[in-house]
């Protein structure tokens, strides 16, 4: 299956990232967003990360230039016609992502894959109502995408296997390690990890230690690169409350369930780094540990 031109559905932290290592891979991509100032975000975003990669010295100047013009913003999704593959990165909504799904298949080939970026919505259950739903598939990028490695291929019981087998040349070829995951919500590395991060708010919340304090002490006695609540910052507090309540509706399992603490912080606008605040404050030079009042 060659793969020449991606389609990209949302222009958000997620979207953006995974056209630029598309295109810096060396593949057209053509990223579309209904919101105007989604998309001017993203073109900026991108040349900012591009910038720091040449001024670290992992991409030649001439990469980055060649980068920028296999970049395309369409303001319409119907000029995705022709796309070889198209990945959506939106809201983790089931009928927002149905909906696009529905919309694309009147517009695409019947042979494009679809590949979706959810970190905990059933395949499956995206697939409903398709034509051919053998070729909607799972491709979970990890943020910060341009960074992280990993990508999860997963596969529906409608997919098919010559479509999985697409999307992990695919993954390779544009530099990352995929691995194959099954399609039950959270996958591999969610399934594990929302757990991990809210029994961490629940350690916090019973006063076993600190924000600080926690968060060096996995570090340092897990060996972990970072502790749980930078990593909460990280991934966005809003995220992980979506994700967690999305996954205790599957399997209804109380170490799925968002804690009291992060709701309320998520109520009271605090979404981690993504606006500056979270468990720390983001926008010094340095993050400080907020005071939650406990």
């Amino acid at each position: 299956m060659a793969i020449e031109t991606v389609g990209v559905v949302g222009a958000g932290l997620m979207g953006r990232g995974i056209a630029q290592v598309i295109a810096t891979a060396g593949l057209v991509v053509r990223v579309h967003d209904s919101n105007g100032a989604q998309i001017n975000a993203a073109r900026g975003a991108i040349e900012a990360s591009l910038a720091k990669f040449v001024e670290k010295g992992k991409l030649a100047p001439e990469a980055r230039d060649a980068a920028l013009t296999r970049l395309h913003f369409v303001p319409d999704v119907a000029d995705l016609v022709g796309c070889d593959l198209v990945i959506e990165a939106i809201v983790e909504q089931l009928e927002a992502k149905r909906a696009l799904w529905a919309t694309l298949e009147r517009l695409c080939r019947a042979d494009v894959p679809f590949a979706t970026n959810t970190s905990s919505l059933s395949v499956v259950d995206q697939a409903h109502g398709l034509q051919h739903p053998e070729r909607l598939v799972g491709l979970h990028f990890f943020n910060p995408v341009p960074l992280m490695p990993l990508v999860e291929v997963v596969r529906s019981i409608r997919t098919s296997p010559d479509i999985v087998a697409a999307m992990m040349d695919f993954a390779h070829a544009i530099g990352k390690v995929p691995v194959a995951a099954r399609d039950t919500s959270g996958f591999i590395v969610n399934l594990l990890l929302v757990p991990y991060l809210l029994d961490a708010v629940r350690a916090l919340e019973q006063g076993s230690g600190t924000i600080a304090d926690i968060d060096t002490a996995m570090r340092l006695g897990a060996g972990h690169p970072m502790g749980p609540f930078t990593l909460l910052d990280t991934v966005g507090l809003d995220t992980v409350v979506q994700i967690g309540e999305i996954m205790f509706d599957q399997y209804r399992d109380a170490r799925y369930a968002p804690t009291p603490l992060l709701r309320r912080m998520v109520a009271a606008g605090y979404h981690g780094r993504k606006n500056g605040i979270g468990f720390y404050d983001w926008r010094g030079e340095s993050p400080v540990p907020m005071d939650l009042g406990l």
